[in-house]
């Protein structure tokens, strides 16, 4: 599990037992995204940083193996693999996309008409890995085909105006055909990015959000989550003071965010920063030991906090609908939680 902090350090630790593995210095600025490279080199953490430079990092040695640097005075606020051979590198810079070639290190394109702020997303979808989506503070969400020379002019398939600045998107439904954004102003866009339709749009999402449970005000959106098994998403709402929330969404017919499937409460004393399921990902024979865990957070307060998704706990702090944690059989027993 790689946790980025704002020293500009990440550190790595044991989603299981939460122990320190390490730690990767290198960034002199903040650092915007993480991910590992995927499951042909899981053992490759990629992170993209306001310094300019995508780095590639061993988590066995903890050594930097490679970097690629956008050029002087760009950020990289978002960057993704794919392509249709997937050894492309899009990056989301200051109004642009850039394009590398991650066996070379060789930069094969860039667009600097597309978008006219800064890029704060970019995804390949999931089963089109030549499709690349694009999503900027200047309210645009763009679709790119990145076959053959990348261009703004040929390449350049749709555009979905949001209005407002979008700070994160993602890519769901059965055949990755649907889009969720959310906005810097907390509103929640849900699209079909194929055809550019309006699914769902929640202006008053906070508000909505807020109603659907008797805590504190809900003041920000960290995340959104959705599960294939159940084809159900879920917008991940959080406090001032600490308390999250898993609210589902419902696009179809009457758009309406309901009650709280899931409350995080006792772990966090300010903002959550990021959520890392864990139930929902499958970690092979029934009897692993991260099958009690729901997931972890992290928050402002420089607190990780695991939570679990089993009865080992008799506290009453926070608690999670079967619904959201994966299970053999389909069950409707609320389980209880607290986070350690």
């Amino acid at each position: 599990m790689a946790v980025s902090l704002s020293t500009n350090t990440v550190k790595l630790y044991s989603p299981v037992a939460g122990q320190y593995l390490g730690e990767f210095k290198g960034h002199s600025e903040t650092v915007n995204q993480i991910s590992f490279s995927g499951p042909s080199n899981p053992h490759i953490l990629c992170s993209c940083s306001s310094d300019g430079t995508i780095r590639a990092w061993d988590a066995r040695t903890f050594q930097q193996v490679s970097s690629i640097n956008a050029g002087p005075s760009q950020e990289v606020f978002s960057f993704c693999m794919g392509g249709t051979s997937g050894n492309l590198v899009a990056a989301g810079c200051k109004s642009q996309v850039l394009f590398w070639d991650w066996r070379n290190m060789k930069q094969v394109a860039c667009l600097v008409d597309s978008h006219v702020d800064d890029v704060t997303q970019v995804h390949f979808v999931p089963n089109e890995r030549g499709k690349l989506i694009s999503a900027s503070v200047d309210g645009l969400i763009c679709t790119f085909d990145t076959t053959g020379d990348i261009n703004d002019d040929d390449h350049l398939e749709s555009v979905i105006n949001m209005g407002t600045s979008i700070a994160k998107v993602g890519i769901f439904g059965e055949t990755f055909q649907k889009l969720w954004c959310l906005t810097h102003i907390e509103t929640l866009g849900i699209w079909n990015w194929k055809d550019g339709s309006n699914e769902g749009n929640f202006l008053d999402a906070r508000t909505l959000a807020s109603e659907s449970w008797n805590l504190d005000h809900v003041d920000y959106f960290i995340d959104c989550h959705y599960s294939r098994e159940a084809e159900k998403l879920w917008v991940i709402g959080g406090t001032n003071a600490g308390t999250m929330g898993y609210f589902p969404v419902n696009y179809k017919g009457v758009a309406t965010i309901g009650a709280a499937e899931a409350i995080l409460e006792g772990g966090h004393t300010s903002v959550i920063r990021s959520v890392l399921p864990m139930s929902t990902i499958p970690s092979g024979p029934t009897n692993s030991p991260s099958q009690g865990i729901f997931g972890w957070t992290g928050g402002e307060d420089g607190r990780l906090c695991c939570w679990l998704s089993d009865d080992s706990s008799e506290s009453n702090q926070s608690w999670i609908s079967s619904t959201l944690t994966m299970k053999a059989e389909r069950t409707h027993k609320k389980n209880r939680h607290h986070p350690y």
